[in-house]
C-alpha cells in the first residue's frame, strides 16, 4: 500500500484501529469547537475570555482545513468528495475564521458575528462518523417520495381548511385573508396552537375540532415513513466502513474483497 492509500483508510474508513482513533479525536474536536461556539455568544464570557477563544478557533480552524487537505490529496477523485455533501461542510467548518481576515466593511463586527455562524455547521460533520447517523440519512432519502406525497396532501388540506375558514368566520373574527387563514389552519394541524387567531363560530370551532384531531393523525405519518425506511435499510448490505481509494465508492457489502464499481482490491493486505 502507497502513503496516499493508507492515509485513505484511517481518514475515510474505521474499520482500523486508526481509523477509529481518527474517528474519535475528530468527534472531540467537533464537540469542543461548539461548546466554544455557544460559550462565545454569551456576552460576559466572551468579553473575559477573548483572547482564549481567538486562539482555540484559530487552532480547530486548522486542525480542520489540515484535515480537509488530507482528504483531497489522499483520494484519487478528489472533486468527487469537494462537492460532495460533506465535503461542502467540511470547507464551511474552515471558512469562517478565514473569511473575517478578508472581508471588511462599515460593520467588522456585525459580519465577524455572521461568519462565526457558519461554525455550527461543524455539527453536521459528526453524522459521518456514526454509523447510525449514515443509516438514518439514508432512511430519509429513501423516504422523500412518500414525505413529498405527504406534504403535497398537508398542504392541499391546508389551502382547503384555510378557504373555507375564511369563507365561515370573516375579516371580524381575525381571518382576515386566506394567506392568514391558511397560516392558521397550518398551525392548529401541527397542533402548535399560538392562539393569536381563534374561530368564534359554532361552524368554525367544528371545522378547528377536526383540524386538531387530523393533526394527531398526521404527526404519526412522517415518522411511520421514516421508522420503515430506516428498519429495512439495517437489512441490506452496504453497512461496513469501505471506501475505495480508487473511484471512493463507499457502499460494499460485509468481507468484499473488490470495489463493486470500478473492480480497484479493497485488500487491506495487498
Amino acid at each position: 500500500m502507497s502513503w496516499r492509500e493508507k492515509l485513505h483508510e484511517i481518514i475515510y474508513e474505521a474499520d482500523t484501529p486508526a481509523g477509529k482513533w481518527f474517528d474519535v479525536i475528530l468527534i472531540i474536536v467537533i464537540i469542543l469547537s461548539l461548546i466554544l461556539v455557544m460559550l462565545d455568544s454569551v456576552s460576559s464570557i466572551h468579553m473575559a475570555y477573548l483572547e482564549f477563544f481567538l486562539i482555540a478557533e484559530w487552532v480547530i480552524t486548522i486542525l480542520f482545513s489540515i484535515e480537509y487537505v488530507l482528504r483531497i490529496v489522499c483520494t484519487n477523485k478528489p472533486f468527487k468528495y469537494i462537492f460532495s455533501f460533506y465535503g461542502i461542510v467540511d470547507l464551511l467548518s474552515t471558512l469562517p475564521l478565514y473569511l473575517s481576515l478578508i472581508i471588511v466593511g462599515n460593520s467588522p463586527l456585525l459580519t465577524l458575528r455572521a461568519l462565526r455562524l457558519l461554525r455550527v455547521f461543524r455539527i453536521l460533520k459528526i453524522t459521518k462518523y456514526i454509523g447510525a447517523g449514515n443509516r438514518l440519512a439514508v432512511a430519509i432519502r429513501s423516504s422523500l417520495p412518500k414525505i413529498f406525497v405527504f406534504l403535497y396532501s398537508v398542504i392541499i388540506v391546508s389551502f382547503i381548511v384555510g378557504t373555507l375558514m375564511y369563507l365561515v368566520e370573516g375579516p371580524e373574527h381575525g381571518f382576515t385573508s386566506i394567506p392568514r387563514s391558511i397560516y392558521w389552519t397550518i398551525v392548529t394541524l401541527t397542533t402548535v396552537g399560538f392562539g393569536d387567531i381563534h374561530p368564534v363560530t359554532p361552524v368554525g370551532q367544528f371545522i378547528a375540532t377536526l383540524v386538531m384531531i387530523l393533526g394527531y393523525g398526521i404527526i404519526a405519518v412522517p415518522t411511520g415513513i421514516v421508522g420503515a425506511e430506516y428498519a429495512t435499510s439495517g437489512t441490506t448490505k452496504h453497512n461496513n466502513t469501505q471506501s475505495c481509494f480508487n473511484c471512493g465508492e463507499d457502499r460494499h457489502p460485509d468481507r468484499a474483497k473488490v470495489c463493486h464499481q470500478c473492480g480497484y482490491s479493497l485488500n487491506k493486505d495487498r
